[in-house]
C-alpha cells in the first residue's frame, strides 16, 4: 500500500503521469494508425508512431548515461544523430539545444530550493552564454542557407573534430577542484557582490566562499555559447570546469549552476532555430519525455555504479561517434565515398576491444585500492 501510496505524491506524482501520458499517446498513435491512410509519397501514421518511440528509447538511454558521467544529454544526441542519420544538421542542432535546456530546466527547481546553486553567478553569466549562443544559433542558420551540402559537410568534420578532443579530455581526467582556494579577489568581481552562502551536508555547516576573474569567466562563456548555439551541443562539459578553475567556484556549486545557467541561456538560443522552423514539435517531444525520464533513472542509478565505468563507456561512444561524424562530411562534401560495413565494424571492435581492456583495468585498480584501504 505504501508503494502504491508513493505514486500519487511528488515527485512520482509527475513521473507517473508522464509515463500514463506517454503510454496513452502512442496508444491513441496506433489506433490512428489502422484507419488513417498515408499521403502519396508520404510516411504513414504507424512508421511516424514507430520512429518516435525509436526516438524516446535512444534518449532515454542517452540521458541515462548522460546523467551518470555526468555531462549534459545534447553532447551524446546531436553527434550521434548527425553522425548515423540524415536528418538535416540545422533540425537536429535545434532540437540539441531543447534537449540542453530542458535537463536545465528539470534540474533548475531542486538546486535552487537546496540552496546549492548561486543565483546571482547563475544569472551573470547566463547573460554572457546567452549572448553567445544566440549568434551561434544566427551563424549556425547563416551557414545552413548559404553553404548548402558544403555546410552540411563542413559542421559534421568540425563536430567529429570536437568530440575527438571532448574525449581525449574525458581519458586526462580533466582537472577539477572541490573547493579552490582564491588568494586574490580583483576589484571587478567583489563589486558584483556575487557571494551567496550554503549549507553543506557533508561537513553541517554553512560555507561562504570567495570567487575571482568573473570578467575573463563571462568572456569564456560567451565562447562556449558561441560553440554551444552553433553546434546544438548544451555547454555543461565546458560551463562547470570554467567556474571551478577560473572562477573558483566550488564544484558543486559549479555543477549546480551549469543546470540553472543553460536552462535560462539556451532559451535565447532557440529562438533563431524556432523562427527559421528548424524545430519540429513531432521531432521534438519524444527526446524532451526520454530526457526527463532518462535522467530520473540515472540519478537514482548513480549512487549504486561507478561513474569511472561509465566514463570509459562514454569515451568509446565519442571515439566511434567522432569516426562516424568525419566519415559522413567528408561524404557529404563528395570527398569520399560512405563508409562501408567492414570498416565501421573494424572501428567499432577496435574500439570496443580498448573498452573492455579500460574497464578490466579500472576494475583491477579498484580492487586493489579497496584491498589497500582494508
Amino acid at each position: 500500500m505504501e508503494a502504491i501510496r508513493r505514486l500519487f505524491r511528488p515527485p512520482m506524482l509527475e513521473v507517473s503521469v508522464m509515463v500514463l501520458t506517454l503510454i496513452v499517446s502512442y496508444a491513441a498513435i496506433f489506433l490512428i494508425s489502422i484507419g488513417a491512410e498515408a499521403p502519396a509519397g508520404g510516411m504513414s501514421t504507424m512508421q511516424i508512431g514507430v520512429i518516435s518511440l525509436g526516438f524516446f528509447l535512444l534518449s532515454f538511454a542517452i540521458a541515462v548515461i548522460a546523467v551518470i558521467a555526468g555531462i549534459g544529454g545534447g553532447v551524446l544526441f546531436t553527434p550521434i544523430m548527425l553522425a548515423f542519420t540524415s536528418v538535416d544538421s540545422l533540425i537536429v542542432r535545434a532540437t540539441g539545444l531543447i534537449v540542453a535546456m530542458f535537463s536545465g530546466l528539470v534540474s533548475t527547481g531542486p538546486f535552487m530550493r537546496s540552496g546549492l546553486a548561486n543565483l546571482r553567478v547563475s544569472v551573470l553569466l547566463a547573460a554572457s552564454y546567452g549572448v553567445g549562443a544566440f549568434a551561434g544559433a544566427m551563424a549556425a542558420i547563416k551557414v545552413a542557407s548559404s553553404l548548402g551540402a558544403a555546410g552540411e559537410g563542413a559542421v559534421r568534420m568540425a563536430l567529429g573534430a570536437i568530440l575527438a578532443g571532448l574525449g581525449v579530455y574525458f581519458i586526462m581526467g580533466g582537472k577539477k577542484l572541490e573547493w579552490p582556494e582564491v588568494k586574490n579577489v580583483d576589484g571587478f568581481t567583489k563589486s558584483l557582490n556575487l557571494g551567496l552562502p550554503f549549507y553543506e551536508r557533508s561537513i553541517g555547516k554553512v560555507v561562504d566562499y570567495p570567487m575571482t576573474r568573473a570578467g575573463w569567466t563571462m568572456l569564456i562563456i560567451t565562447g562556449v555559447g558561441l560553440l554551444s548555439g552553433f553546434f546544438g551541443l548544451g555547454a555543461g562539459w565546458a560551463i562547470v570546469p570554467v567556474q571551478n578553475l577560473v572562477m573558483a567556484v566550488p564544484l558543486k556549486v559549479a555543477a549546480a549552476n551549469s543546470g540553472v545557467l543553460l536552462g535560462m541561456g539556451d532559451c535565447i538560443a532557440v529562438w533563431p532555430y524556432l523562427l527559421s522552423g528548424a524545430i519540429i514539435p513531432l521531432f521534438a517531444a519524444p527526446w524532451l519525455v526520454g530526457q526527463v525520464l532518462g535522467g530520473i533513472l540515472g540519478a537514482k542509478l548513480l549512487a549504486g555504479i561507478k561513474a569511472g565505468f561509465v566514463r570509459i563507456i562514454l569515451i568509446g561512444i565519442m571515439f566511434f561517434t567522432s569516426f562516424g561524424l568525419v566519415a559522413k562530411g567528408l561524404n557529404v562534401f563528395g570527398a569520399a565515398p560512405p563508409v562501408p560495413f567492414w570498416l565501421n565494424a573494424t572501428v567499432f571492435f577496435s574500439i570496443l576491444a580498448w573498452v573492455i581492456f579500460a574497464v578490466r583495468r579500472f576494475n583491477k585498480q579498484e580492487a586493489a585500492t579497496a584491498a589497500a584501504a582494508a
